[in-house]
């Protein structure tokens, strides 16, 4: 007992005397050295568990998201403040902390598993024969063909862009008021003869969008409202495109050709005049009291107030309203691909793609 109990304070010792190490003698090259070992072992911890293919590979691909958040983190935020900034110390502190992630991630996995991780030793590791790697070929071949979207989607410049568009944002206070002019509202009035809503899911290529399809594997990962079949109307919440403040957001078509192979996909919903306008009154309602962008709710799936939202929250938050749901889920769980994947009883009718 006294021998583990040495073991674990010499072992314990040692890393506090990494960590000072690293905070006050690392630079950026040792820093991403440091973060990429510690990833390198996580994932090679994860290869050789005996977790389901989907856990290992969404473990694996949260690995490298929290490298790529890791060594931005250190490349945009600490090291530029050197010798220029105080904040240089707190920041790199922080970089320090950071490399305890992967482990806390590990550990709630292995806890709601209820499964042990161990790093096996060195015969355990070189059991792997040339069969079994064989067997598994597909697996390393399809995780690979993963990693190398997370890398393209988790790029620098995209992460770049969504931290350097976080000020713009509020989780507790609505900042976007009455961005919807009164032109947009007179062509959803006119509109209102049409008995249908349109579903526009997109695959805009916008930089957070391509991250957010990281974590949902899917292509299309927007989705918005229009109360016409030509598009004129489309509302959603989004980050305002750099011209509003982040909010409920009047959209047009233009907006979502943001790479090569964007495209949209066009759904309608049969609906009454009546529950038409009452989405149409509450958009009204939304747009005087004001409105934010959920994106603390991506992750947290809660919002601080009623009218702060993320864009499939609204949509079927709107649809709940007006009795026109044809899924369950609670709205901040809601994913943008749900209202077609989950539409059971061919409620929606798809009526043409737009490829840019």
């Amino acid at each position: 007992m006294n021998d583990l109990l040495h073991r674990y304070r010499s072992i314990r010792n040692f890393n506090l005397i990494l960590l000072i190490g690293l905070f006050l003698f690392a630079n950026l090259a040792v820093m991403i050295i440091v973060y990429s070992y510690v990833s390198l072992i996580m994932i090679f911890k994860t290869l050789m568990s005996t977790f389901k293919k989907r856990i290992k590979v969404s473990m694996i691909i949260f690995y490298g998201f929290i490298l790529a958040i890791q060594v931005v983190y250190a490349s945009v935020a600490v090291f530029p403040l050197h010798n220029v900034n105080l904040m240089y110390y707190p920041a790199k502190m922080f970089a320090v902390i950071l490399l305890s992630l992967p482990f806390f991630v590990e550990r709630f996995v292995t806890n709601s598993d209820h499964q042990e991780f161990r790093l096996p030793t060195a015969g355990e590791a070189a059991t792997i024969s040339f069969e079994e790697l064989r067997d598994n070929s597909s697996e390393i071949k399809s995780m690979m063909q993963v990693m190398a979207r997370v890398k393209e989607n988790v790029s620098v410049d995209n992460i770049k862009t969504v931290l350097e568009d976080i000020p713009r944002h509020s989780a507790i206070r609505y900042i976007n008021h009455g961005s919807l002019t009164e032109d947009y509202f007179k062509k959803a009035e006119a509109s209102l003869v049409d008995e249908h809503l349109y579903l526009v899911v997109s695959n805009t290529g916008s930089p957070a969008s391509e991250i957010i399809s990281t974590f949902t594997q899917k292509q299309y990962n927007h989705i918005s409202l229009s109360f016409d079949r030509d598009l004129d109307t489309i509302i959603s919440y989004n980050g305002g495109n750099n011209v509003y403040p982040p909010g409920m957001n009047a959209e047009v078509v233009e907006y979502f050709h943001q790479k090569e192979d964007a495209s949209v996909l066009v759904y309608s919903l049969p609906v009454t005049v009546k529950q038409k306008q009452f989405i149409l009154d509450e958009i009204i309602e939304i747009n005087q009291e004001g409105s934010a962008y959920n994106m603390v709710g991506l992750v947290a799936k809660h919002s601080y107030k009623p009218n702060i939202m993320f864009c499939s929250q609204f949509v079927y938050k709107m649809l709940e309203m007006a009795d026109l749901t044809f899924f369950d889920k609670k709205p901040g769980e809601v994913r943008p691909t749900d209202f077609i994947e989950l539409d059971y009883y061919k409620k929606l009718k798809f009526e043409y793609e737009i490829r840019f």
